[in-house]
C-alpha cells in the first residue's frame, strides 16, 4: 500500500484523547469548498447560542444539480450520541432535502452551489445546547460528508490567558492556556466528575485538549492552572494566496497560466524552523471566497483554479510525509494535500483544485499514525499570533446530557511570561 494512503486511511481515526470514535467522514472530490458558519466569520466548527443562525454552503463541480439531504444528531461531549429523542432537541424535523442552489455563472469550471441555512421552515429551531452533527447525504441515503458544531447557553462566565510555557525545554515554542470558570448563580455538583473543558486552538478540533480538570475551588470560580497539560505548540504565522484575479500574477502567485481551467503556481516557499519568527497577519489558517471581478454573487461567480504548491526542504523525512494543512478542509490530510517530491526541481511539490479567494495554508510533517507536526518545517514559536477557545460543559447529576453552559477566549498577542 502506498504510504499516503496508509496515512490517508489511519487519519480518519485521529481524535482528540478522551473523545469517542464519531465518524470522521472526508468529502469526496467532487464536494468542494464547504463554508459552515455561525454568526462570526470563521468558516468551519460554528460555536453559536441558542437561538443563533447556521449556514451551510458547498459547491458540487459535477454540476448536475443532485439532490442532497441532511440530518441533525445529538451528541455528548466525549461525542458519543446523547440519550436525547429528536424531538427534545429539534424543533420541526430533519432528513430534508436541501432546496437552495444556483449554477456556477461565467466560470470555465461548472459546478452547483448549496446553500443550508437553520432554522428553517422544517427545522425551526435547535432546542438543547451541546455537541451536534450535521450529515449530508445523496439521494441513495449515501452519507457525502459531515460538519460539527457547538450549541452554546451561556451560564458561566470563562476567563482566559495566555502564557508561556515554563518548561526550558519548550519555553521558546509552547503557549500555555489557562483560566477560571466562573458559576455565581449555578451550583456545579462534583465538578472535577461533571464538569469538561474543551480547549481549542484556531477552532481546529483535531488538535483540542479535553482532558483538564479543575486544580482547586475558590468560591465559585473553578481554576485551571496547568502548564504542560495545557500547552500548545506554537506554530509559526500561515502563509497565504490571494487569487481573486486568476488572470495576473498576485500577491504569493508568481505566474498564471490556461489550460482547461487557470493554473496559479506559487512561489517558491522555504523551511522555516531554522528562521527566526517574523509576524505576519493571517486569519489562523482560514479562508474567504471572493473574486475580484464578481458582480453580485462571490458563491456562483467565482472561479475554480488548480493551484501548484512548491516547497524546498532538505531534511530527511524518514517514513513522514509532508502535506498542505489549513482551514480549506476541515485541517483534513488526505491524497489532495500531499507534497509529492520531484526529483526535477529537488523540490515538494503539489497541484490542488481551490475557489478564488485568500487562504491561509502551511506546511506539516505527518506520521504513520497520522498525527501532525508543524515543527520540522514552519517551526514553532511562542510569539506566534494563535486564537484560543475554553468551551465549559455540564452534567448534573441524573441529566441525560452534557449542557454546554461557557464559552471564553483569548488571543496569544496578549501572551504573558509570568
Amino acid at each position: 500500500m502506498r504510504t499516503s494512503t496508509l496515512l490517508f486511511f489511519l487519519f480518519l481515526f485521529q481524535i482528540p484523547a478522551g473523545f469517542a470514535q464519531v465518524e470522521q467522514t472526508i468529502e469526496p472530490e467532487y464536494i468542494r469548498t464547504i463554508e459552515f458558519k455561525g454568526s462570526s466569520l470563521q468558516s468551519t466548527l460554528p460555536i453559536i447560542e441558542l437561538g443563533q443562525k447556521l449556514q451551510l454552503s458547498f459547491d458540487d463541480i459535477i454540476g448536475n444539480e443532485a439532490d442532497y439531504f441532511y440530518t441533525i444528531e445529538h451528541f455528548n461531549f466525549d461525542w458519543t450520541p446523547s440519550d436525547l429523542s429528536k424531538g427534545e432537541y429539534l424543533d420541526g424535523f430533519d432528513d430534508v432535502r436541501i432546496e437552495t442552489y444556483e449554477n456556477s455563472f461565467n466560470t470555465l469550471q461548472l459546478y452547483s452551489n448549496y446553500k443550508l441555512n437553520i432554522p428553517n421552515r422544517e427545522t425551526r429551531a435547535i432546542k438543547k445546547s451541546g455537541n451536534y452533527l450535521l450529515r449530508i447525504f445523496n439521494d441513495d441515503g449515501e452519507i457525502v460528508f459531515s460538519r460539527k458544531f457547538m450549541v452554546l447557553e451561556r451560564l458561566l462566565s470563562v476567563e482566559v490567558e495566555i502564557k508561556r510555557s515554563r518548561k526550558i525545554k519548550n519555553i521558546d515554542q509552547q503557549q500555555v492556556v489557562q483560566f477560571k470558570i466562573n458559576a455565581p448563580s449555578l451550583l456545579l455538583i462534583n465538578p472535577k466528575q461533571n464538569v469538561k473543558t474543551l480547549v481549542l486552538q484556531n477552532n481546529n478540533l483535531k488538535t483540542a485538549i479535553t482532558n483538564l480538570k479543575p486544580q482547586y475551588t475558590i468560591g465559585s470560580e473553578l481554576i485551571y492552572r496547568y502548564d504542560q497539560e495545557a500547552a500548545f505548540w506554537g506554530g509559526n504565522e500561515f502563509l497565504f494566496f490571494d487569487n481573486k484575479d486568476i488572470r495576473s500574477a498576485t500577491n504569493g502567485v508568481r505566474s498564471v497560466a490556461l489550460n482547461e481551467l487557470y493554473e496559479n503556481f506559487l512561489y517558491t516557499n522555504i523551511d522555516r524552523s531554522v528562521r527566526p519568527y517574523t509576524y505576519n497577519p493571517d486569519i489562523n489558517g482560514d479562508f474567504r471566497v471572493r473574486n475580484l471581478y464578481a458582480s453580485q454573487n462571490q458563491n456562483i461567480e467565482a472561479d475554480y483554479v488548480l493551484m501548484h504548491f512548491n516547497l524546498q526542504h532538505y531534511g530527511s523525512l524518514g517514513d513522514k510525509e509532508i502535506h498542505i494543512y489549513g482551514n480549506f478542509n476541515n485541517w483534513t490530510i488526505d491524497q489532495t494535500t500531499y507534497m509529492a517530491y520531484n526529483e526535477k526541481t529537488d523540490t515538494y511539490q503539489n497541484a490542488r483544485l481551490f475557489k478564488q479567494g485568500f487562504y491561509n495554508y502551511k506546511y506539516v510533517m505527518v506520521n504513520r499514525d497520522g498525527s501532525v507536526e508543524q515543527g520540522p518545517i514552519s517551526g514553532n514559536f511562542w510569539q506566534t499570533e494563535n486564537q484560543y477557545t475554553v468551551l465549559v460543559y455540564y452534567r448534573a447529576p441524573g441529566s441525560r446530557f452534557d449542557r454546554l453552559l461557557g464559552k471564553g477566549a483569548a488571543n496569544s498577542s496578549k501572551i504573558s511570561n509570568n
